[in-house]
């Protein structure tokens, strides 16, 4: 069959159709290509700011982590100096707890003795019975016709609960000290410092009050004073 003029230009239509189809899909490739290649671009560019991030991210935890170790290191440092002021202010307080007493004993003894005819005065009597302990500062005892016992705290610096503490020293006297359980028995607070509203509340308690002059305790008791025996 032979090729006619029509056939040609038909074939040649043809091809041009294909070549103008082939051309516009190499474009949409090309377009897909650079599309693909920004996307890539755009991807590395994100991961290589996530890598930066990542870097900053563990710098900070590093130094986070060096803080809160000094932080420790210096608490602990804290710690370590308030346990020695503790012990040192402990030490002092007993120091000075044990001066004031040793101040107070010569005087009250002379009080004890002159003033209310006790013969037996022991200081810094300490007694332990049934795992219970009693301390006390001083205590004197006489026996015979007036069968009587003082019993002395002494303060640095007196507050409201020296006088509940000497009262329950009071009342817990007999059940340590039985063979002195018919003595009509007596307190004393002897203080260094003491305000004249504390003073009051501890002679309405029916105490005797010691404060020091010139180094010398001595009492401090109104003329009509009624001591309230336990």
């Amino acid at each position: 069959m032979a090729t006619t003029s029509e056939d040609v230009w038909r074939i040649l239509a043809e091809l041009a159709t294909a070549q103008a189809e082939l051309t516009a899909a190499q474009a949409e490739l090309t377009a897909a290509q650079k599309e693909t290649d920004l996307l890539l671009k755009e991807v590395s560019q994100q991961q290589k700011e996530n890598a930066q991030q990542q870097k900053e991210t563990d710098r900070q935890l590093k130094e986070t982590d060096r803080q809160q170790k000094e932080t420790e290191r210096r608490q602990q440092e804290t710690d370590r100096q308030l346990k020695e002021l503790g012990r040192q202010i402990g030490g002092l307080g007993a120091k000075f707890g044990s001066f004031t007493e040793g101040l107070a004993l010569p005087s009250m003894e002379t009080i004890l003795r002159q003033r209310f005819g006790m013969e037996v005065i022991s200081p810094s009597v300490r007694v332990s019975k049934n795992g219970q302990h009693l301390e006390i500062d001083v205590l004197a005892y006489t026996n015979g016709e007036l069968n009587t016992a003082y019993i002395v705290e002494v303060k640095s610096h007196a507050r409201e609960e020296s006088i509940t503490q000497l009262k329950s020293i009071l009342q817990r006297f007999r059940s340590f000290f039985p063979e002195h359980k018919d003595k009509k028995l007596y307190g004393i607070l002897a203080s260094v410092d003491l305000s004249n509203e504390l003073r009051e509340k501890i002679l309405q308690e029916g105490f005797y009050v010691a404060r020091i002059h010139d180094q010398v305790f001595e009492l401090d008791i109104p003329d009509n004073f009624q001591p309230r025996p336990y």
